[in-house]
């Protein structure tokens, strides 16, 4: 397999971290850069790579506009490249795309790069532009979130605002919906409330956890690679091994 590779990204450093990372794989016979979008869509319809590394945040044409900009049927397969970015990730994985986080991770990179070769050995296109399609419309489309919990306490209603949760638990058919020092029980499951929550405020560590953000006092990481969140309250929570790259990517300076 030889593969030709376009990298568009308008930071220099990146680019230059992308070259080097690609540069170790044998199958990778050629790397092409374009510092922006514009350049980008003139590379894509001229050369057509056999993949494109895009980065989404760009001033003036960002990913996003890219690809509008070509065309999602005719793109060649695409390996997105964010900041971080929580609804933009979040649309992603909605989406079934893969996405690198910045500042990118060789072992991250290995994996990302194997399933795009694997996506473009089995030439289904029509896929692939059925998800960026989907892709364009979840970005397109205003998100509304939870802005209240209605719960059942002592027999009563109880109206919970969400900014007010410091985090939630599951518990068997409900999740545990912590406020303070009160508990109250939520028939839900923890997936359908995580596409609920706003993702730039709360961050699932845990297939059985989630935490609201502005409690965090500090995450300590452990010798296993995951991590111990202590909440202001003094609360501990860890986190489960497959969110580790959530929360490593949360305490990346974005400066």
């Amino acid at each position: 397999m030889s593969l030709t590779v376009l990298i568009v990204d308008d930071e220099p450093l990146a680019r230059e971290g992308l070259r080097e990372l690609l540069s170790e794989d044998t199958e990778v016979s050629a790397i092409r850069e374009s510092r922006d979008g514009r350049e980008a869509i003139t590379a894509i319809r001229e050369s057509r790579p056999d993949l494109v590394l895009l980065d989404v945040q760009m001033p003036e044409v960002d990913g996003f506009a890219v690809v509008r900009s070509i065309g999602a049927e005719h793109m060649p397969p695409i390996l997105f490249v964010t900041a971080h970015d929580a609804y933009a990730v979040r649309a992603f994985e909605v989406n079934a795309l893969d996405y690198l986080l910045k500042p990118v991770i060789q072992e991250r990179f290995v994996e990302a790069l194997a399933r795009a070769k694997a996506r473009i050995l089995s030439n289904d296109a029509s896929t692939s532009s059925r998800q960026i399609i989907s892709l364009l419309e979840t970005i397109a489309s205003p998100r509304s979130y939870l802005k209240r919990l209605t719960m059942r306490s002592a027999g009563k209603t109880v109206f919970v605002a969400i900014e007010d949760v410091d985090w939630m638990k599951a518990a068997e058919n409900y999740v545990e919906v912590h406020v303070g020092r009160a508990t109250y029980l939520l028939h839900a499951t923890m997936n359908t409330l995580e596409k609920s929550l706003n993702p730039e405020t709360f961050i699932r560590i845990h297939r059985s956890v989630i935490v609201n953000l502005d409690r965090v006092k500090d995450m300590q990481s452990d010798a296993h690679g995951e991590f111990v969140i202590t909440l202001r309250d003094g609360v501990r929570l860890q986190s489960g091994r497959t969110y580790s790259g959530r929360l490593r990517a949360l305490i990346q300076n974005p400066l």
